[in-house]
């Protein structure tokens, strides 16, 4: 085991956005890679910071709250200035990664932006021979967490679940919340969802677009909106068989889990942003590259199609659901 004192010491300051957080998530395994039993800090929002709470090699996250005249720039460089760093990795290619004494520095800026998905483009950028797939390092509160939710209601009503996100925090992203309760309804009625359990998943403050699909939902429903921290989400999220979300951050956490996952575009790149993974499929308001149409565009029929497309991939004609 590397002497804790010698060890090679690395700064990671990555997003403030779940999502993102979740794509440039292979930098962890290739910071060990590169420097066998590294040391790393890692700089993050508030939101994503209990993504690397268990994360390998991470000994310490900092969060950054945003504060005025960018004070938060001046408290993590405060806590990192007095390290001599092995090797500083910014993702969001901040003076900071040149304020800090570092042996070696990879900062991104937006000439790496060409137009690749933007985890093989984080890739490029730590020099690594193959794209670095997303990770989500779950650990034992995460998931007993998801468990006091999820066990309780499987116990009197057991069977496979389907998580569905009907959120995004960004305008135009959101499919609207009564189709999520009309697609529901439709899969309720589809044979090859007989018993399935339809798993809300959010923040705090998105019960009001999940309230439609949990009342379609009824008794089947499993609510996990604001039940607990992005790390518990994640581990309620590996419960799923499937997963059905807007593009947002759990969309990215969902992929990364190895879960079958279909995000919904609307006026977003999907050819850069869609899921990343073999068990990944999109639905687009416009499926045509560099074209966009607004997500009410994307009807609850197109939608109900995916998910059985979704299904017959990865579960299978009509069968139970795989583990």
């Amino acid at each position: 085991m590397p002497d804790p004192q010698t060890a090679p010491k690395v700064l990671f300051v990555t997003s403030n956005r779940i999502g993102d957080c979740v794509i440039s998530s292979g930098v962890i395994r290739e910071i060990g890679r590169q420097l066998p039993g590294a040391r790393i800090t890692v700089a993050s929002g508030r939101p994503p910071a209990p993504l690397f709470r268990a994360a390998p090699g991470v000994e310490r996250v900092v969060i950054l709250d945003k504060k005025k005249f960018a004070g938060h720039w001046v408290d993590l460089w405060k806590q990192a200035v007095g390290v001599r760093w092995d090797l500083v990795i910014d993702i969001r290619g901040s003076a900071l990664s040149y304020l800090v004494p570092a042996k070696r520095r990879v900062v991104y800026n937006r000439s790496w932006e060409t137009g690749v998905r933007k985890v093989e483009m984080v890739s490029r950028l730590m020099g690594a021979a193959a794209p670095l797939d997303p990770e989500i390092f779950l650990d034992d509160q995460a998931r007993t967490e998801a468990a006091a939710v999820i066990d309780p209601q499987l116990a009197t009503a057991p069977g496979p679940i389907i998580a569905l996100a009907p959120i995004a925090h960004q305008p135009g992203k959101s499919w609207p919340a009564d189709r999520w309760g009309g697609l529901v309804e439709r899969l309720k009625a589809d044979a090859r969802f007989d018993g399935w359990r339809f798993m809300l998943v959010g923040g705090p403050g998105d019960h009001p677009p999940a309230a439609p699909a949990l009342a379609a939902a009824g008794l089947r429903g499993i609510d996990f909106v604001g039940k607990g921290d992005i790390l518990a989400s994640a581990a309620a999220i590996d419960r799923a068989a499937l997963f059905v979300g807007n593009d947002s951050g759990l969309m990215h956490v969902a992929a990364a889990a190895g879960r079958p996952t279909l995000g919904l575009f609307g006026p977003t790149e999907w050819w850069l942003y869609g899921p990343w993974g073999p068990k990944t499929r999109t639905a687009a308001s416009n499926e045509t590259r560099g074209a966009f149409a607004p997500i009410e565009a994307l009807t609850t029929e197109r939608v109900f199609d995916a998910v059985i497309d979704l299904h017959t991939a990865f579960i299978g004609g009509g069968g139970p659901a795989k583990p």
